[in-house]
């Protein structure tokens, strides 16, 4: 092993293999930064120039762009408001208010150092949990990602703020937006009026992109004053523009469980195929929220809004990667195009691949390792770049934005058709967000309405009896979770001054540790009793005292202290 271990790192430590990691890391930076154009699009256009490569330099370029790639999306999304990748979108949410409240340093380094921890993390996990992680998700039919999908939508209360009822139809029209084209089972045309064009449907990227891009360049500059101004005050000194790592990496340490809670996360997202970032960002960021006992913070540059989306997007780079090397399945688009890569090296990944291959595994595990060091490097000297774009006067960087936006939606699929997709959602959006509905609701719909359809037609296909969903431990457990994330805002609202809130915890530990006695094995039923246990004991606990509610009275650090 240990000759396999050393003969690994000789070749990814090729000073040949080096430079093709750094411009791999760096070609993912540029392409995550740009709107649009996404990570998978990035790898697919590398994978030509691996074919004169050896499996290892390939591989190793390859995860460079991944790596890169995940990072990249923090700039744009920060800086613009508008998310590079479908991975960065929750890091809008905290970032780009951060950003825009004279703090884009901070931001900057927060959203770094939470990618290079979270990898770091993923990586180790790689390493160490790989065949039996991915055994989890192999466990995983239909009825179960229709379920997870479902606890992913009920994200959509927590993403709404103040104004629920506004979030609940925004979800709803993401959702009924996903439903416009022909159905992908049955091939029936929904929606489509007799247009040709629609029968495709939307695609996600000219969506988000509407939504999120241009309804924001036309909030920028919808009054005269506010085009000519730049998104940061002109009068700011060198030292302003300063990315501060120091501070960011002790104020991500102060916030460690957030940063392991949203790496897990990112990990066990990756791990179920078709799960990739644009979900665990999402999902890691309503934990950390609901975490927190400072909720209403977020959406206004909270730094726990930045560290759960950042750490969670590249952790799942490692999850995406344990299942295409212990069972040979893609987690994602970008693993599905890097096992493409493997197999025209006749290398054939399965439960055997480590076995057979430790050579190559082990350069794999190496090179993932080494290219989150590559890119902190690399993002430590291009984010100074990236910030004198903050100086632009903005009606000047709306143009370019929207000239790249309207590139990479039409590179897409090259068809004109998807810029004025782009068009009809800026403007929906910009009207939208004049009347005060929250965007964010709109593109979860949107990406998951699509999964949860696909998987209830599938469920059905295979079998019409409804009580497969809640007789099967994994569909179970996420419905389970799902109904209380549907009332936790209503828990977290009212903790400290309701009784029934002392109730809350116990009853959702009983409630899931249901089905964990029904899966198989020895070791969740043990966890099963475990949280059984618990919640008698909170129960008693809170009967000991008599039911009585105190407020809490702790607090986190917060970004003005520290």
């Amino acid at each position: 092993m240990l000759e396999n271990i050393l003969y690994a790192f000789s070749d990814v430590f090729a000073v040949g293999n080096l430079m093709l990691m750094t411009i791999g890391v760096t070609a993912g930076l540029i392409a995550g930064a740009i709107p649009g154009f996404t990570i998978a699009m990035a790898i697919v256009l590398t994978l030509p120039f691996t074919f004169g490569l050896s499996p290892v330099e390939g591989l190793a370029t390859m995860i460079g762009v991944f790596v890169g790639g995940l990072s990249g999306g923090l700039m744009s999304g920060m800086l613009t408001g508008i998310p590079g990748t479908p991975s960065s979108i929750a890091t809008t949410f905290d970032g780009f208010p951060m950003a825009r409240g004279g703090k884009p340093g901070l931001a900057l380094g927060l959203g770094v150092w939470s990618s290079f921890f979270g990898g770091l993390i993923s990586a180790a996990l790689l390493v160490t949990l790989a065949p039996s992680l991915a055994v989890i998700g192999l466990e995983f039919g239909p009825w179960d990602y229709f379920s997870l999908v479902l606890f992913a939508l009920t994200i959509t209360a927590s993403l709404s703020g103040e104004n629920l009822m506004k979030g609940m139809i925004a979800g709803a029209l993401g959702l009924f937006i996903g439903t416009v084209g022909e159905d992908e089972v049955n091939g029936v045309a929904r929606f489509t009026f007799g247009v040709d064009d629609l029968e495709s449907g939307f695609s996600f990227l000219p969506v988000l992109i509407g939504l999120f891009a241009f309804s924001q360049l036309l909030s920028d500059i919808q009054d005269r004053v506010k085009a000519r101004a730049a998104l940061m005050d002109t009068r700011e000194t060198d030292a302003k523009v300063r990315v501060e790592h120091l501070t960011a990496i002790r104020m991500i340490f102060a916030r460690w469980t957030n940063l392991i809670r949203s790496s897990f996360i990112g990990v066990f997202t990756g791990v179920l195929p078709a799960a990739g970032g644009s979900i665990s960002n999402i999902l890691a960021y309503d934990q950390a929220k609901k975490a927190s006992k400072t909720p209403e913070r977020f959406g206004k540059g909270e730094p726990d809004g930045i560290i759960a989306p950042e750490a969670s997007n590249n952790a799942t780079a490692g999850g995406a990667l344990i299942t295409m090397m212990a069972l040979g399945i893609p987690g994602d688009i970008v693993t599905a195009v890097m096992l493409g890569a493997l197999l025209i090296h006749n290398v054939q990944p399965s439960p055997t691949f480590i076995s057979d291959n430790p050579d190559l595994a082990y350069a794999i595990f190496i090179a993932f390792f080494l290219a989150h060091f590559i890119m902190i490097a690399m993002q430590s000297v291009t984010l100074k770049l990236f910030l004198l774009v903050t100086r632009i006067p903005m009606y000047v960087l709306a143009s370019v934005i929207l000239a790249y936006c309207a590139i990479g939606v039409f590179a897409l699929n090259n068809i004109v058709y998807d810029i004025w997709v782009l068009f009809f959602f800026g403007i929906a959006g910009y009207v939208l967000r004049l009347l005060g509905f929250p965007l964010a609701p709109i593109i979860l719909g949107v990406v998951l309405g699509h999964v949860a359809e696909l998987n209830l037609s599938r469920a059905l296909s295979i079998d019409s009896d409804l009580m497969l969903f809640v007789s099967r431990p994994w569909s179970l457990f996420f419905l389970v979770v799902a109904a209380f994330s549907v009332a936790f805002p209503w828990y977290q609202k009212l903790r400290g001054s309701q009784p029934w809130t002392l109730a809350y915890l116990p009853v959702l530990l009983a409630c899931v540790s249901v089905p964990m006695f029904m899966m198989e094995g020895i070791v969740r039923p043990i966890i099963g009793v475990a949280l059984l246990a618990l919640s008698a004991y909170l129960l008693w606990r809170s009967a000991k005292n008599g039911w009585k509610v105190t407020p809490d009275g702790d607090h986190e650090v917060h970004l003005e202290e520290t």
